[in-house]
């Protein structure tokens, strides 16, 4: 009797993970087109809310923390200063809230056909990311209104933030949109961390003021904690990118501490990819053990 050779057929409901998503390149896009359609459908306002929802968290957060709490005064031209790092942070509290219930928002699908689960977080962040470039394309604007020039190394460094915080956010994504299948207390969390998120990095406060915390209480150990934060070295590559540059920043007397790089920050770097290395590892294990019950689940 022949014998079929059945070499060339994948063992169904089996994937590479992440990997899978270079494969289904075609559904990705399918995705990210539905993700980015249905985010203001039926809004009046429609994509001018990626403009508005910014526009005020900086409103509030310049006339308490500039104004009322006086960091105006203190930081050299502050306005640029807290919106180039909070459109990051944004990126990172948009794309982490669209991860984490991509999974179930797309329950439908999950239940009756077969494709790799990893295209919903990465198609959830993609098409987030999207609404974070018109904050970019202000964010360059104003910039260049304080009279910022760009440069090979400013572009590098903004584009070497973005790439920390989304797979920084990938990795945590692929974890709580697994998480959150079985347990949706996972989104209550992932709140928690969005808000904790706007105030771990520095763009209320600037970085020698943790530093002088730690080192008056003896645990300076813990501002090299605070510095491995993805998306705390994120923020400071964006400062150094477009606030650090400026000729209003470096002419100022006495010189501003912050426009410094932090004690040891090229080693925070290297310890901030680690901790994002860490997070896919982690999110793609978790992922891949949650995902055999997500259509039971759902």
């Amino acid at each position: 009797m022949t014998q079929i050779d059945y070499s060339a057929y994948d063992t169904p409901g089996r994937g590479r993970g992440i990997l899978d998503v270079f494969r289904y390149h075609y559904l990705l896009r399918l995705l990210i087109g539905k993700s980015t359609s249905l985010r203001y459908r039926n809004s009046v306002l429609g994509w001018f809310w990626s403009y508005v929802r910014p526009t005020v968290q900086f409103l509030v957060y310049y006339l308490v923390v500039g104004q009322i709490l006086g960091l105006h005064s203190k930081v050299p031209a502050f306005p640029l200063y807290l919106f180039s790092g909070l459109v990051l942070v944004n990126l990172f509290n948009d794309t982490m809230s669209a991860a984490t219930s991509s999974i179930v928002s797309n329950k439908a699908l999950v239940r009756k056909i077969y494709l790799p689960r990893e295209l919903f977080p990465l198609a959830a962040i993609i098409g987030t990311f999207t609404h974070f470039l018109p904050q970019l394309a202000v964010l360059i604007v104003v910039s260049l209104l304080f009279g910022w020039l760009p440069s090979f190394a400013s572009v590098g460094l903004a584009l070497l933030g973005i790439l920390l915080v989304v797979t920084f956010v990938m990795g945590l994504g692929l974890f709580f949109s697994a998480v959150n299948v079985r347990f949706r207390d996972a989104s209550n969390i992932v709140d928690i961390i969005r808000t904790i998120a706007t105030w771990s990095v520095p763009i209320l406060y600037t970085w020698e003021m943790v530093q002088k915390v730690t080192s008056s209480h003896h645990v300076p150990w813990l501002f090299d904690l605070y510095m491995a934060n993805p998306l705390a070295v994120g923020v400071e590559l964006y400062h150094h990118a477009f606030w650090g540059t400026l000729p209003v920043v470096n002419d100022a007397q006495p010189r501003p501490i912050n426009l410094d790089w932090p004690p040891q920050f090229e080693w925070h770097v290297v310890a901030a990819i680690g901790v994002v290395l860490l997070s896919l590892v982690i999110g793609q294990f978790v992922f891949r053990r949650f995902e055999r019950s997500f259509a039971q689940d759902l």
